[in-house]
């Protein structure tokens, strides 16, 4: 065993690791001696994006299966997210109209051919979703944002007449317009601040499974330019964020050279959002990279994922860290792109995304459903998913996955206004991110996917300290204010 020693001359540390051993967020100050030597220096001068946030979404079905819980599990669950003691999430999702995890589907905009939306109503939000939005907001004390995605507009808006594909009808782009503004005006009313929205969930469609609808890059940058941004600064609601695109990464260069076309369509679009299923273990950083280029001053947000195609194990976190887990892509991906679909542990999906994610310039990163089932909904399509926390509302049970303590890792310690630092790391194996916050720590988080425990030489401003991580395992390392 070997002690993280603080001296003088030694640089001060706390240690919190989640390991394939059982170790949960938890305090460590002994540690594994290896034969494995890793040097880390922080380089603090070198400065990347400003953090945003982490968290994740605000979904009907996470909402109906709180409320079918006593209070003290659903309180557990808000605290473990929200509160200073828990998680602390920062930057949330939730949906306009339903989605796949709603119980069925629903529309704000109930009558057809209501082109000025006088019979607008967020009535089926009022049970579930909108008590948990107002419940997480009394638990946290930091405050956090919330940015609102639409899967459709209601069908009578759209060329098929259908909840699943199809495209918005041109003669309702107004309509879909003035959608955005009165879901602001009601749910401001609420008492709930909409921080901003994604135009469009998946605007490529899903297979035509589930609420959708189309665009193509230049229908979507000519809604934005001509209707949306347009309504929103004449709604008096200038300045509400709105972020194209929003879905998986290797799409990015076409929609991003046409959001940005020109001045006229990028005044009104604050970032891109980007989702993770293109791939179960490659984050794309080259398509982050040119995304970020073409737009350095735009948020660049990861807006959703999960392991999908999944009925979560049951109080079994050793799943959670084994390479068991498939996705869409096992079963559906074209056979030239089977390789990016290979079977994964959750946990390493997470903690390689987000580190990736953070090493080239996405400044927030949202997980999917915060509360599903033990059967991974409920959901309307039936369309399985794992969340960081699992209950059985029958039983009144709740499981915090592995996942949820890998979330923790970021968003406990990585706070809004930070800025992502450079770093030099020896071992290739070993995935690091670091930033400073605005109080003047540091954290600096590191991944150990390997089945070897491995000892780190962490150095910063000429001062190093000695400690180690244990084989399957993620740290993170926090740095008081010098």
């Amino acid at each position: 065993m070997m002690s993280c020693i603080n001296t003088e001359n030694k640089l001060r540390v706390e240690v919190f690791e989640t390991s394939a051993k059982g170790n949960q967020l938890t305090k460590i100050t002994e540690f594994l001696d290896s034969d494995t030597k890793v040097t880390i220096k922080l380089t603090p001068e070198q400065t990347f994006q400003t953090i945003t946030g982490f968290g994740g979404a605000f979904t009907e079905s996470s909402a109906y299966l709180l409320n079918k819980l006593s209070k003290k599990n659903r309180d557990t669950i808000l605290r473990a997210y929200f509160a200073k003691e828990g998680a602390r999430y920062s930057l949330t999702r939730t949906h306009m109209n339903s989605c796949d995890f709603s119980l069925t589907n629903y529309s704000y905009s109930p009558v057809e051919g209501d082109k000025n939306l006088e019979h607008f109503t967020i009535e089926e939000d009022r049970d579930d979703l909108i008590p948990m939005i107002k419940d997480a907001i009394a638990i946290s004390e930091d405050g956090f944002k919330i940015f609102a995605s639409p899967w459709t507009a209601a069908p009578w808006m759209k060329d098929n007449n259908h909840w699943v594909g199809g495209k918005l009808l041109p003669e309702y782009y107004d309509t879909w317009a003035l959608f955005f503004s009165k879901y602001l005006d009601a749910y401001k009313a609420e008492g709930i601040d909409i921080w901003g929205f994604t135009v469009e969930n998946e605007p490529h469609g899903n297979g035509n499974n589930w609420e959708s609808m189309h665009f193509s890059p230049k229908e979507m940058t000519d809604f934005v330019q001509f209707h949306l941004g347009p309504k929103l600064e004449n709604d008096g609601y200038g300045d509400k964020i709105i972020l194209g695109y929003d879905q998986n990464r290797a799409g990015l260069k076409e929609w991003v050279d046409e959001m940005y076309r020109d001045e006229a369509s990028s005044k009104y679009f604050d970032g891109t959002a980007i989702h993770w299923y293109e791939s179960t273990y490659d984050y794309f950083p080259e398509a982050l990279q040119y995304a970020h280029y073409k737009a350095p001053d735009k948020y660049l947000i990861e807006t959703e994922g999960c392991v999908d195609s999944e009925i979560p194990k049951w109080q079994d976190d050793a799943w959670y860290w084994s390479k068991e887990a498939t996705d869409w892509g096992w079963d559906w991906a074209s056979e030239a792109e089977k390789y990016l679909h290979p079977k994964y542990a959750p946990v390493n999906r997470y903690a390689r995304d987000i580190i990736g994610c953070l090493n080239n310039w996405v400044d927030g990163w949202v997980d999917w459903n915060m509360v599903l089932d033990r059967q991974g909904g409920p959901n309307w399509f039936k369309n399985w998913c794992v969340a960081p926390v699992i209950v059985d509302p029958d039983a009144d049970e709740v499981y915090f996955t592995p996942i949820y303590y890998i979330m923790a890792h970021f968003s406990k310690y990585i706070r809004p206004e930070a800025k992502i630092i450079g770093h030099e790391n020896s071992d290739d194996t070993l995935m690091v991110t670091a930033a400073i916050n605005p109080d003047d720590t540091t954290t600096v988080v590191i991944f150990n996917e390997t089945e070897v425990p491995k000892n780190i030489n962490l150095s910063v401003n000429g001062k190093t300290v000695d400690f180690a991580i244990d084989a399957k395992a993620i740290q993170t390392v926090v740095i008081p204010k010098a």
